[in-house]
């Protein structure tokens, strides 16, 4: 028998809260908020599966093109969450459609150029 490994606490910033916040009023007003519901629960989903196995995710082409290995990176199609595990927490610094330029979001968000 494996042990089940421990759960890590998920924690959101207040700069990913308002990435969520404005997915879902763009979605609602563009395409409806049955579709806003629907991408925010599963944008919720993977928020919630980082509690388990945060490893799991890749590390940001991005960021590593600078040598930075601190964060990593999970998504729902478009959108991706960039997030950093400290001991037992995960901590989600921002949430953000893939489409856009994620160079200049990532240098402004995460290393304040």
């Amino acid at each position: 028998m494996t042990a089940k490994p421990g759960r890590y606490e998920v924690l959101l910033t207040q700069g990913a809260e308002q990435d969520l916040e404005a997915i879902y009023d763009y979605i609602a007003e563009f395409d409806g908020p049955i579709n806003a519901d629907y991408v925010l629960d599963r944008l919720v989903e993977v928020v919630d599966s980082l509690s388990q196995f945060p490893e799991r995710g890749d590390y940001p082409r991005e960021l590593v093109a600078l040598g930075i290995k601190e964060y990593r990176q999970t998504a729902f199609k478009p959108y991706r969450m960039i997030y950093r595990v400290h001991g037992r927490e995960v901590i989600i610094y921002l949430i953000v459609d893939g489409r856009r330029d994620m160079q200049s979001v990532l240098a402004r968000r995460l290393l304040g150029f």
